[in-house]
């Protein structure tokens, strides 16, 4: 069953009156198969309509759907052999940032993204896909390792921002996530980063400064979260969505401004009502993405990282 979001309303409303009419006939003898597909379709083109005049602020709430898929629901739809690797050899496992060995469609390679979990369990497990400096560590080993061995690397990213707790602070948070960001730049191999839903300051940052940065049709993207920013300029987190607009977080948006490269577009109704349909979408866009990278030698692809992130900002 589909959660859905205060701007949803009208579809619910829709949608909860074709499940009533569908007990009815089930119960009865009234044939009213005509009416159900009527609504149906008056659902579907509701539905339609409202995701393509979505503000900013609403795609950030489609972004952090409940529902929505995260790094092991796409590991498990478009990858195939994965092999997790765990542990920064120097602190411990940090279970927001997972990575390890796959294969995309006959491609060895080396994934590793933010997961936030999907019950009360699992969002505390891996700490609501906030990493601490162990995991932005696990991260450039394994970097350094696909370095090593001339894998690709592709990083899912979905996250708020790095943890800001005390003791995240006293491990070195800053410099780990500065560490990751040098180990991307740096990286021999081809690198693919996807922003699956949020990408929050740098703890996005941290795993998504390589060549090809492709986001997902409603995902976000900034250097803060639309909350913190209104609570900075206007001492109030009511005005998030106001501070959403001002911020252009949206894919489309941050294709104009060329921070990313391609947008990868979602079932309508957001990536939640179709993951099958999404996954699919996105292992083609990675397997074109890393094709038309293969070629080219280190050298060539860490200036183009380099080359891509001085540029942004100019006019």
């Amino acid at each position: 069953m589909v959660t859905f979001l205060e701007f949803e309303k009208p579809v619910a409303a829709l949608e909860a009156r074709i499940a009533d009419l569908r007990a009815t006939a089930a119960d009865g003898d009234l044939d009213i198969s005509s009416e159900i597909a009527r609504l149906a379709s008056k659902s579907a083109s509701l539905l339609a309509s409202t995701y393509k005049a979505l503000t900013p602020w609403q795609k950030t709430q489609v972004a952090r759907h409940p529902m929505r898929p995260h790094f092991l629901d796409y590991v498990a739809a478009i990858f195939t052999d994965f092999v997790p690797l765990g542990g920064d050899r120097c602190f411990g496992e940090d279970e927001a940032i997972i990575g390890g060995l796959a294969t995309l469609r006959g491609r060895r390679v080396m994934v590793i993204g933010h997961e936030k979990g999907h019950d009360t369990h699992t969002r505390i497990k891996h700490n609501f896909g906030m990493g601490k400096p162990e995991g932005y560590r696990k991260a450039i080993r394994l970097m350094e390792m696909a370095g090593r061995f001339g894998l690709p690397v592709v990083t899912l990213v979905d996250t708020s921002g790095a943890f800001p707790g005390v003791e995240a602070e006293e491990r070195g948070q800053a410099e780990a996530i500065a560490r990751a960001i040098e180990a991307c730049l740096g990286l021999p191999v081809p690198m693919v980063s996807v922003i699956v839903g949020e990408g929050g300051s740098g703890g996005a940052v941290a795993l998504a400064s390589a060549e090809r940065v492709l986001m997902l049709e409603h995902a976000v993207y900034a250097v803060i979260s639309p909350e913190g920013c209104a609570s900075i300029l206007w001492r109030t987190a009511e005005k998030a969505a106001d501070a959403a607009e001002a911020m252009r977080v949206t894919a489309q948006h941050l294709l104009e401004l060329k921070v990313i490269d391609r947008i990868v577009p979602e079932p309508v109704g957001g990536a939640h009502r179709d993951p099958a349909g999404l996954a699919l979408a996105l292992g083609t866009a990675l397997a074109e993405e890393l094709d038309a990278l293969a070629k080219l030698p280190a050298e060539q692809l860490q200036s183009r990282r380099a080359e891509r992130y001085l540029a942004i900002g100019e006019s």
